[in-house]
């Protein structure tokens, strides 16, 4: 095996640690609403369907923004396109600590999501860019575990912010905070474009890399056209649907199910949210180092990936239900926890998938695809959530949608997603229809 230079070690140390810390002010960022949900809608006179709105508002702009920002990565790279969207998405932020009407915070959550979308298809690239194939499952999953660190610290973090010093403040201080590492990762990191490589260093980063172009960097709309063409293509956007429709309702919904289901008071809520999240990041951080392992032993590249995904939908699922039905708050945090712990697997190892199953120069477009998809989906979850727990008073039905969507989408990626051929044309995802 070529071995890494001790430059390419710094470079991969330095990406991911800018790459998980940017996700963590992201989820931080997403959390902030959810954690004051209760508190901004007595100050603005807002229904639970009104908060979904806002909540869903986000994930909108941001399913959207996806379209075009996987081929802008692609075209301009991570570098820029990430430390703007950071500057962007901070500066909106901030502004929502000034709001004073529900249309002005819509506005502002717009801004916020529109701006966060280049995050996870920019670390998609970084990965593909900077690591063998071989060992992209660990770094991936390193990186996307923020999206549960973030919201395991939210709650003690932000309650404590916002009892302290109330939620608008809460809003300004994340603000400044994610402007300043805005600031660090256009200073700092570097687009494998900008760095020249020797040739070993070459050598190692696209080692038995099945699917790599055969030409330079750059993207042709055609290009990215082509990938709606692929089978792939469709059952990553439609699967991850189900990952991130359960993924963002325990996001906006689980602080509030705890204070109006189970009767608990914000200041223990805040404390109670972080147990299921510190079980999701064990199933985020390790969702790479399982697709790594499975590749190692053999399994093909496409198929270590999917089958974590696959586990963890259905696991999702399976623990969702008796979460909904159980009249004891400490076992339905339990089944919540394992709930979490699966999808969060899955989510990771959706990502991982993306790292393999594309050329370099569409990682990001293929990402974001989907990411827009996930998205999309999962925008409707606050939504529905708002209005099932506003007409039943209950949080049941809306976690059996969650689960049995979870399932559906288990499904998807079981039947739709193929193992990738070998690059032999500019059909960077033509497939082998025998493999599943």
């Amino acid at each position: 095996m070529q071995p890494k230079s001790a430059r390419l070690k710094h470079t991969q140390r330095i990406a991911v640690l800018f790459l998980t810390v940017a996700g963590v002010v992201n989820y931080l960022d997403r959390s902030t609403l959810s954690i004051a949900n209760h508190s901004v809608s007595q100050e603005l006179h807002l229904s639970g369907a009104q908060i979904g709105l806002l909540l869903s508002a986000f994930s909108l702009a941001y399913a959207f923004a996806q379209l075009p920002v996987g081929a802008l990565l692609d075209r301009f790279g991570s570098r820029v396109m990430l430390g703007l969207g950071m500057l962007v998405w901070s500066v909106a932020q901030l502004a929502g600590g000034f709001i004073q009407t529900l249309n002005h915070f819509i506005v502002a959550r717009v801004v916020l999501g529109a701006a966060e979308a280049p995050l996870f298809p920019a670390g998609a690239k970084v990965v593909n860019e900077w690591f063998s194939v071989h060992e992209r499952g660990g770094p991936t999953g390193t990186f996307i575990a923020s999206s549960t660190i973030a919201p395991m610290i939210a709650p003690p973090l932000l309650t404590v912010i916002m009892l302290s010093l109330g939620w608008r403040t809460m809003f300004i201080v994340m603000g400044v905070l994610g402007i300043l590492v805005a600031i660090g990762w256009y200073l700092i990191y570097r687009n494998r474009g900008e760095v020249t490589l020797t040739d070993d260093e070459v050598r190692y980063l696209d080692q038995n890399d099945a699917v790599q172009e055969s030409r330079g960097a750059g993207l042709s709309f055609a290009e990215w056209g082509g990938l709606f063409k692929l089978p792939n293509t469709w059952g990553m956007i439609f699967g991850f649907m189900g990952v991130i429709y359960m993924v963002w309702l325990y996001l906006t919904w689980l602080p509030g199910y705890l204070e109006t289901e189970r009767h608990i008071s914000i200041a223990h809520t805040g404390w109670l949210v972080a147990i299921p999240y510190i079980f999701g990041t064990l199933g985020m951080g390790g969702s790479g180092h399982i697709a790594d392992y499975l590749l190692r032993r053999g399994m093909a590249p496409i198929r270590s990936r999917k089958w974590p995904v696959c586990i963890g939908l259905i696991g999702a699922a399976a623990f969702t239900i008796p979460a909904a039905f159980t009249p004891s708050t400490a076992l339905a945090i339990t089944y919540i926890s394992l709930a979490m712990f699966f999808v969060n697997l899955a989510s990771g190892s959706a990502w991982a998938l993306v790292s393999v199953a594309a050329p370099r120069h569409l990682v990001a477009s293929l990402g974001s695809l989907q990411n827009f998809g996930g998205y999309l989906g999962g925008s409707f979850a606050p939504v529905i959530t708002g209005i099932v727990v506003d007409q039943t008073h209950s949080f049941v039905n809306a976690l059996l949608i969650s689960a049995a969507i979870a399932f559906a989408a288990a499904l998807v990626y079981l039947f739709v997603v193929r193992e990738v051929a070998p690059a032999k044309s500019a059909a960077p995802l033509d497939t082998q229809p025998s493999n599943t």
